[in-house]
């Protein structure tokens, strides 16, 4: 390493981000880089450990520990040290095809097997990451690189989020002609729809996609397949093809009234904030026009790119509730500040984190502790607390004459274990709660991919009826048929469904080629 000692001597930093008050007042991203000079410092914190735990990319205990694609974090942050920075993109780019989307959403399990870790705050890995690959934009050094021949293979990839994308790019470098079917209206799955602009800028997703279909690769939106394609017509018309469609089927909480008006799925309510956002009716999040009745505002027109005018949901003037304390949850939370909401109460099943990691959490596993999220952040610098509520779910939903939701019961609940040992949530009476909630966000995770392609295709599937292949394979029960990322394995992390994108790909290759050079 270029400096040895620098982990003993610099501190670690962060990057700035905007004053939550000041940043519930656009859709801009919260972060700002730190100046190249602190970012050199902090790269020469990696230490020389000689067994770097950051890009193991193993799991342990079930989640994962180290980075799941093996970037090469020691290298990159040496280079940046030495201001290197043409060098360190290079580096980067050799095991991932979008840092630029996991230096912002990715919640960098690198970090928490930091080998420095163990006794100090670890390295800044995942803001290092984001600023070499945004340099490298901004210096033009990242321009599209078609591959030089062509095998005159084609291979189709069912999904356009972060697996089918990674898995289109490989496979377009190996000189493979790739289709990629997205049934929304524009390419980039839950990175285009299910992130709101703040934690991702959508200008950064069509930055990517334009840069891949001026390296070849074609993108079909507005077609399900399944649906719109006869899923058969892929084995006709392709040589081998990729089911990445993700993990889209929401869990949904079966109590009474959950079908009033106004409780819905978090991922529709992003959808359609995100569309009604790039439809360029608004360029602030409110005043939006206050809607008369179910709170939508009318159509908007057709607008320059293809995105056409939607209804969203708006949470302004209303009390909300978002049940689920994942990411997605956190996305809700920012979404509604935006839109100024009355009030917002996020609701958690589970106990809240320690300060610092528990007995039963060591390292290198991923910590499991508290921490303020930047919707949290922006609702306690609104509403004067945290909004999480923990060891807490719903009851029963209360509607109103119109059969609107306008009030929800809360009810504590405690873990015990039930008759065949295993741990279950259970109520504690005369804990019930009422709280008045126009707009109720169900945002507890997702329970597997859709039926419909695998069905018509007639994929096997495993116990949480995802599809069934093998890890490092990827190959379905169907000759010439893979399947990768959410599809495969289940909700996952975005960096894991890169690192199933580039997997499938290299099985893809070697299948149609009978060997591969792919990494």
């Amino acid at each position: 390493m270029g400096k040895p000692t620098g982990f003993k001597e610099i501190p670690r930093e962060t990057p700035k981000e905007r004053a939550p008050l000041e940043r519930i007042n656009d859709w801009n991203e919260f972060d700002i880089h730190l100046p190249e000079a602190k970012l050199k410092d902090q790269g020469a914190r990696c230490m020389d450990c000689g067994i770097p735990f950051c890009h193991t990319g193993t799991l342990l205990a079930g989640m994962a520990q180290g980075c799941p694609i093996n970037n090469l974090i020691p290298e990159w942050n040496d280079l940046v040290y030495r201001g290197l920075w043409r060098e360190a993109l290079d580096r980067l780019h050799k095991t991932n095809n979008f840092p630029e989307f996991t230096g912002r959403i990715c919640p960098a399990p690198c970090e928490g097997s930091c080998v420095l870790g163990i006794n100090e705050p670890p390295v800044t890995i995942k803001s290092i990451e984001c600023a070499i690959v945004d340099r490298g934009f901004e210096e033009g050094w990242i321009v599209p690189e078609p591959p030089q021949k062509r095998t005159g293979k084609k291979v189709a990839v069912v999904g356009s989020g972060p697996a089918g994308l990674a898995c289109a790019a490989q496979l377009n470098k190996a000189g493979h002609w790739v289709t990629v079917f997205e049934r929304a209206d524009r390419i980039g799955g839950l990175l285009m729809y299910g992130i709101p602009n703040p934690h991702l800028d959508k200008k950064i997703v069509q930055r990517r996609v334009d840069l891949m279909a001026q390296e070849g690769m074609k993108f079909v939106t507005n077609t399900e397949v399944g649906k719109d394609y006869p899923a058969d017509k892929l084995l006709k018309e392709f040589d081998a093809a990729v089911l990445c469609g993700g993990a889209t089927k929401p869990r949904d909480l079966n109590v009474e009234g959950r079908n009033l008006k106004g409780v819905m799925f978090a991922v529709e309510f992003l959808t359609l904030n995100t569309k009604h956002l790039l439809s360029g009716r608004e360029t602030s999040p409110h005043p939006f026009p206050l809607p008369e009745g179910e709170g939508r505002p009318p159509q908007a027109s057709l607008a320059k790119g293809g995105v056409r005018g939607t209804d969203y949901i708006s949470a302004a003037g209303k009390d909300v509730l978002v049940i689920g304390g994942g990411d997605t949850g956190t996305d809700c939370v920012a979404t509604s500040m935006r839109h100024k909401c009355r009030s917002l109460i996020q609701l958690e099943i589970l106990p809240k984190p320690p300060l610092e990691r528990a007995p039963d959490n060591p390292w290198p596993q991923w910590p499991k502790v508290y921490r303020l999220d930047y919707g949290q952040a922006e609702a306690k610098a609104v509403f004067g607390e945290d909004p999480r509520q923990y060891l807490c779910t719903v009851q029963k939903f209360v509607g109103d004459e119109k059969g609107h939701v306008k009030e929800a019961q809360l009810i504590k609940i405690e873990w015990g274990e039930d008759d065949q040992g295993r741990f279950i949530p259970k109520e504690i009476p005369g804990s019930e709660k009422a709280i008045p909630a126009q707009l109720v966000l169900l945002a507890m995770g997702f329970l597997g991919p859709e039926d419909t392609i695998l069905s018509q295709l007639s994929i096997e599937r495993d116990e949480r009826s995802n599809a069934k292949a093998e890890y490092g394979k990827y190959a379905t029960n169907i000759k010439g048929v893979f399947a990768a990322g959410d599809m495969r394995r289940g909700q996952s992390l975005v960096v894991w469904a890169i690192n199933e994108g580039r997997g499938a790909a290299r099985s893809v290759d070697e299948y149609l080629m009978g060997s591969t050079e792919l990494p």
